[in-house]
């Protein structure tokens, strides 16, 4: 079974399937040990590869190398890849879907906005003609074989987010995305004009959409639940906390809890990820 169809088999599944986002290898073993599928954040990979804000800076070579590297480390999970707008062109967004499904990406997500872009939960953001997306979503549906393509819209006017909602749902795209949205009536009545079409939704830490359990997902008709930060603003918040408390101590480390981090415990962690030990790279059927 391909990356792809494995997937997608987890998106036709009767609840909801979540993808972890996570920012770096290491945030990335740890999510691994809880979840079957991680999403490579655009918001998480920004800021840990760049140090910068998501709005547009992250480079495609960059983003299908770290891809290589999750998929040797981790040869049995689902990952789900933020492609932003393709990297603006559209010969450019097929070029790196190719190269992602060769790489073993499972699918990608591919949003409808124009550059200068933005997260899809901030202000400012601004979107492409529908006509202008759907063409170069028609030409990366066309470019891939079995990889999962999910078309997102950043709209955020109601009669927009409607029909956009319903044009994504009609152009062949494997599952619809409406970013930032707001409210449980929203989502009922996105997934009622997208009919049948596989529902995402985006759950982000301080985003604009209501925090919603997987069984109140799946009771709302939604087949895929991405969670972008928590990993990197878990970690945001515990450096943060060790590096004053090392301050406060005067530079003395504090005794390891039982069971917490430890040289041994990140050792053993990583060691998990050597691809050699891992057998087949198939994803088992």
């Amino acid at each position: 079974m391909s990356y792809g169809l494995g997937l997608r088999e987890a998106i036709a599944g009767a609840e909801t399937t979540p993808l972890i986002g996570i920012y770096d290898m290491y945030s990335a073993s740890l999510a691994a040990r809880h979840y079957d599928g991680l999403f490579v954040s655009g918001f998480g990979f920004a800021a840990s590869h760049y140090g910068l804000p998501d709005i547009g800076f992250i480079a495609w070579p960059d983003i299908v190398a770290f891809t290589e590297r999750l998929r040797l480390a981790f040869p049995r999970h689902h990952l789900l890849v933020d492609i932003d707008d393709g990297y603006a062109d559209p010969e450019v967004a097929c070029h790196v879907v190719q190269r992602l499904e060769r790489a073993g990406a499972s699918g990608v997500i591919l949003e409808d906005q124009k550059r200068p872009r933005r997260c899809g939960h901030a202000d400012g953001k601004q979107i492409l003609p529908l006509e202008e997306y759907l063409e170069k979503l028609h030409m990366v549906l066309d470019s891939r074989t079995e990889m999962v393509v999910v078309a997102r819209t950043d709209a955020t006017e109601d009669a927009e987010i409607e029909r956009r909602a319903v044009a994504l749902a009609k152009s062949g795209a494997d599952v619809v995305l409406v970013d930032g949205v707001r409210t449980v009536e929203s989502v009922r009545r996105i997934r009622e004009v997208t009919g049948g079409v596989p529902l995402l939704f985006n759950q982000i830490g301080g985003g604009r959409s209501p925090r919603l359990s997987l069984s109140e997902l799946t009771e709302l008709g939604v087949d895929v639940a991405i969670y972008s930060t928590p990993c990197l603003f878990a970690a945001h918040d515990a450096i943060d906390d060790a590096l004053t408390r090392l301050r406060d101590a005067d530079g003395r480390l504090p005794e390891p809890p039982p069971g917490g981090a430890s040289v041994k415990a990140s050792t053993e962690l990583l060691e998990r990820n050597i691809s050699r030990r891992h057998g087949s790279r198939h994803v088992p059927a």
